[in-house]
């Protein structure tokens, strides 16, 4: 059946998201214990190695889905016209093409150098990060940042405006470009971050900084083109895999 959510692409029928608040074990609740999200969007699909219970790896495909809180209810026998308008609602404000669905899988494309630790250990660290706090893996963050040389790192006050958490400037081991003020972004997500994040990141950047965003998540592939576009700042974009074997490495404790 999750073949079929793809088709969504072609065909704009409609997807119910629910989400479970009760346990099944109280018959008091019955069916109240699922409480409808709203209409769900397909946006992208691909494979991961994910831990089980027991500390197995195993390879998981992953269904990105948007889900839409409005209309709050749907009377079945309209949910094909509904779903459609709010579709194309969506597409018409979002510019989503096939570089925005397709991610770039950094377990593959990392460089040797870069693959410190095993697959399997890196994913056990990111599962650990994406349980933190969004402020504890900003801080977390910050520990990686000191431990490559920055200095004077601070974390900014916590927000949710989407701007930057984390300042640094480069330390005398980056002697090229020592003192120059590194702006970081901090994204403790399960979905991938797209272009809009990134060119939203460039335009909060004070003049002469340089930024990255690092993320436990991914990145789609016109994320990538739009860090390295020509004319513009170029932004640093670090995933949660590549952000895992540098914690590993540094035997920086999570959590």
């Amino acid at each position: 059946m999750n073949k079929r959510l793809v088709e969504q692409l072609d065909t704009p029928f409609p997807i119910y998201g629910f989400q479970n608040i009760g346990s099944r074990r109280d018959r008091d609740l019955g069916n109240r214990r699922w409480e409808f999200l709203g209409l769900l969007q397909y946006l992208r699909h691909y494979k991961e190695i994910q831990i089980d219970r027991r500390g197995n790896a195993r390879e998981a495909v992953v269904f990105e889905m948007q889900i839409h809180r409005e209309p709050t209810s749907i009377f079945p026998e309209h949910d094909a016209k509904i779903s459609a308008e709010v579709l194309r609602d969506f597409l018409r404000t979002h510019n989503e093409d096939n570089e925005e669905r397709t991610i770039v899988d950094s377990s593959i494309s990392l460089p040797q150098c870069f693959r410190q630790i095993g697959g399997v250990e890196a994913e056990q660290i990111r599962r650990v990060m994406l349980n933190l706090e969004p402020s504890k893996f900003e801080h977390l963050i910050k520990q990686v940042l000191e431990a490559t040389g920055f200095e004077r790192v601070t974390v900014t006050r916590y927000s949710q405006d989407g701007g930057v958490d984390v300042n640094a400037f480069a330390g005398p081991g980056f002697w090229p470009i020592r003192n120059v003020l590194v702006q970081v972004q901090a994204k403790r997500w399960l979905h991938t971050v797209g272009r809009r994040e990134v060119a939203e990141l460039r335009g909060s950047l004070r003049p002469f900084a340089r930024g990255a965003i690092v993320t436990t998540s991914h990145y789609s592939k016109s994320a990538v083109v739009e860090a390295f576009e020509l004319g513009k700042n170029p932004i640093v974009l670090v995933d949660g895999y590549e952000f895992a074997n540098i914690v590993g490495n540094l035997k920086i404790p999570v959590g």
